[in-house]
């Protein structure tokens, strides 16, 4: 009887998120028609959170400081980095990139307090002086984040309108062709840009990554919160509660399609796993902008949002199915064997396909768009595979789960190859 309701109950969790990434889909494959402003020159400033990033920051840098664009800088935050972060910021193009310096005991507090001591640092040092907040655009990139060239042509006309407050690009992994983990997790990221953040834009609920977000300091200065800490908060997910809290103040967050940053894919899954489980985590804590999202933000955006925040419940309960169904499997093969006749129909082997698998194609067709090279055919093969990989939520669940009744808050850093 448990093993039925479990069954059942996964089998509708499992339904009804099929229904909404349905509605995804199609929202994803309409366009959006956006409002322009005049047109003004912006500064933009890279933030860059480095703790221990010398394998991988010089490359991001480079890109960076070769931007074809006219007005930017970026400024490296060195969290008490304990190798050559801060020599080879320190080499890098003075023109362009600043270096601040966090100490111990200070530092290595989480990414969202290193982020905030680099706007407090922007602000002290006078280099946004005489310049209009609604014209500052600060953009948070990882130090293995590699900007496409024409990133600020493609992202710069979205705040034309002064109603955003913030837009997020594509993300990608650029050492997708190591192994098949390297391209699910590049396939990962496509889908949840091209159908998810794409079709929240008619929601209203567009979310923030933790790289490649670019924000009005207009709009951060909205979240600078009593205590005067900055616009970031101690979460494990500081991107996605800053998304939140800009929607509740009324700002307007865009996905941009035709740009991307790219980054290190994890080619370790004991390591990928150990990141998923902070993020699972970080989710979990996000469950303190409810009471945010039901005073503040409208009702369409809001019921995503809820519906988004409930996500890390969804997959827990949603893990307890491929055991489920085992048992149930096992039961019913002993069955047939008591009963002389196999009492498993074809729609036993075909439902599960259905459920499971149904997905994979439309997610095969809109990863082959992005990888022209790959074919329909392979991406579509592959995307079955993709439905596999994400059984890699179930165990980093469990983990976030545990590490948060636990009471473990730390930061754990994805190491970089």
């Amino acid at each position: 009887m448990i093993t039925e309701v479990l069954l059942w109950s996964s089998i509708a969790i499992i339904v009804m998120a099929g229904c909404y990434n349905s509605t995804l889909f199609i929202l994803s494959r309409r366009r959006v028609r956006r409002d322009r402003g005049p047109r003004t020159e912006r500064l933009y400033v890279f933030l860059l959170a480095c703790l221990n990033e010398e394998k991988v920051l010089a490359e991001s840098l480079a890109r960076i400081t070769s931007l074809p664009a006219g007005n930017f800088m970026a400024l490296v935050i060195d969290d008490a980095s304990d190798d050559r972060t801060a020599a080879i910021a320190r080499a890098a193009d003075p023109d362009r990139v600043r270096l601040l310096q966090r100490h111990l005991p200070n530092a290595r507090k989480g990414k969202g307090a290193a982020l905030n001591d680099g706007i407090r640092h922007l602000r002290e040092s006078g280099i946004l002086d005489g310049r209009d907040p609604a014209d500052v655009i600060v953009c948070v990139v990882d130090a293995d984040g590699r900007l496409d060239p024409h990133v600020v042509q493609a992202v710069d006309p979205y705040f034309d309108d002064p109603r955003t407050g913030a837009t997020q690009v594509g993300v990608r992994m650029y050492n997708r062709h190591k192994g098949l983990l390297a391209r699910l997790q590049d396939m990962e990221f496509v889908i949840y840009g091209d159908i998810f953040q794409s079709a929240r834009r008619y929601f209203g609920s567009v979310g923030m990554g933790g790289n490649g977000q670019f924000m009005r300091l207009s709009a951060l200065d909205t979240l600078g919160g009593e205590d005067g800490r900055g616009p970031w908060s101690d979460s494990l997910t500081e991107d996605l509660d800053l998304g939140v809290r800009l929607i509740a103040r009324g700002w307007t967050n865009q996905h941009c399609t035709t740009a991307a940053v790219s980054q290190q894919a994890v080619l370790d899954v004991k390591r990928l796993v150990r990141q998923r489980s902070r993020w699972f985590q970080g989710h979990l804590q996000s469950a303190g902008l409810i009471p945010l999202i039901l005073r503040e933000v409208p009702t369409k955006a809001a019921v995503d949002l809820l519906y988004h925040l409930s996500s890390p419940v969804l997959i827990l309960l949603t893990s307890l199915l491929p055991l489920s169904f085992l048992i149930a499997t096992a039961g019913t093969v002993i069955g047939s064997v008591q009963a002389g006749h196999a009492l498993i129909s074809p729609m036993w082997i075909l439902g599960p396909y259905v459920l499971s698998f149904t997905a994979a194609y439309a997610y095969g067709w809109v990863y082959s768009r992005r990888e022209r090279g790959l074919g329909l055919v392979r991406a579509i093969l592959l995307s079955h595979l993709f439905v596999l990989y994400g059984y890699i939520w179930f165990a980093a669940g469990w983990w976030g789960l545990w590490r948060m009744l636990t009471g473990k808050q730390t930061w754990l850093k994805t190491a970089r190859t």
